[in-house]
């Protein structure tokens, strides 16, 4: 069975990125390449890890017109990402766009609330929903747009997978029992967030900053 943990390589070091897939690779199902690693290396960073033979999903997170977030999508076709993430709030048309310009075996699944956002960083934005009622509303709307699923917190994927039975959905901030938050909010353990309808676990810092990333990705497996 593949793992469904993918693991966030966010570094802008390409030979740092690829020491650390290498060492994990045989316990894990995927890698995560996101905005910081794409500004630095760029699709030919991307070939390079995409090398190693597993998965890739990349995370830039698009949001734009719909025009440009096509486009942009069309452009990144050659990769042919597992996975890639565009904004819900970009709105249905630049979803369904988005949808329209990915390869056919490419999920495309909409960023709902950032896991680094809590009910008071929404109200600074004039958002006047609180975070469960907001990813809510941007998962119908991705259903809507016809996309494969959302991106959101293991706090809110239950009412997600509720609400989307057939969706795909991509849970990061996701840490180990006891392990440290960073930046993260609104976390859960890997175990947890599978229960509750997580398709793919993103897993970073608890497997990349560790002092052996193999030991940690195999401790993360062992409680799935």
């Amino acid at each position: 069975m593949t793992s469904p943990v993918y693991v966030a390589l966010d570094t802008p070091d390409l030979e740092t990125a690829r020491a650390i897939a290498a060492r994990v690779r045989t316990h894990v199902g995927g890698l995560k390449l996101g905005l910081e690693f794409f500004s630095a290396n760029g699709p030919a960073g991307v070939h390079a890890m995409a090398e190693l033979g597993l998965p890739i999903f990349l995370d830039l997170k698009l949001h734009d017109i719909p025009n440009t977030v096509a486009k942009a999508v069309q452009a990144l076709r050659p990769l042919g990402p597992a996975i890639l993430t565009v904004h819900a709030a970009g709105g249905r048309m630049m979803m369904e766009e988005a949808k329209a310009a990915a390869p056919a075996n490419t999920k495309v699944v909409a960023v709902t609330v950032l896991t680094s956002l809590d009910d008071g960083d929404l109200a600074s934005i004039g958002v006047a929903a609180d975070s469960h009622a907001q990813v809510a509303r941007l998962t119908e709307l991705a259903r809507e747009a016809g996309l494969d699923g959302v991106v959101c917190s293991g706090a809110e994927v239950k009412a997600a997978h509720k609400l989307w039975p057939q969706g795909y959905f991509v849970v990061p901030g996701v840490r180990p029992a006891g392990g440290e938050l960073g930046d993260q909010k609104r976390v859960v353990t890997p175990r947890q967030a599978l229960d509750d309808g997580a398709s793919i676990l993103v897993v970073g810092r608890p497997i990349t900053k560790a002092e052996d990333p193999d030991q940690a990705a195999r401790a993360i497996a062992a409680t799935l």
